[in-house]
């Protein structure tokens, strides 16, 4: 008795990519959810970073994609009047991997938050 062919999906349905615009509503709304009405203190920027990336990915999650890997950077710092410039490099499949930032600040602080969905093959 042969046993049937199981079929090996290596892409993800249209409908289960990940959306950077999905994404960054999420973030935007970590961020304002978060760091509304806070005044930098050097002390407590870890444990703000740390926070706002676990809750990022924790609702990524929530959005149900199947194989997806999810990175999340975020960045706090004091609102000075510098400028800031972030860069990133990834190598992927433009197919399947995708990425979302947003930014907020106040008058005390600034934050920078990314999210990279990196589809397992």
């Amino acid at each position: 008795m042969a046993l049937p062919a199981k079929d090996f999906v290596i892409e993800p349905a249209f409908n289960a990519k990940f959306r950077q615009g999905k994404a960054q509503d999420i973030i935007t709304e970590v961020l304002k959810t978060k760091l509304t009405n806070v005044t930098y203190h050097p002390d407590n920027t870890s444990t703000w970073t740390r926070e706002i990336a676990d809750d990022i990915k924790g609702k990524l999650k929530e959005m149900g994609l199947e194989r997806y890997k999810f990175v999340v950077q975020v960045v706090i710092g004091e609102q000075r009047g510098e400028g800031v410039k972030m860069g990133c490099r990834c190598f992927w499949d433009p197919n399947t991997d995708n990425y979302a930032t947003a930014e907020f600040s106040n008058e005390s602080i600034f934050c920078v938050a990314a999210a990279y969905g990196v589809y397992l093959y």
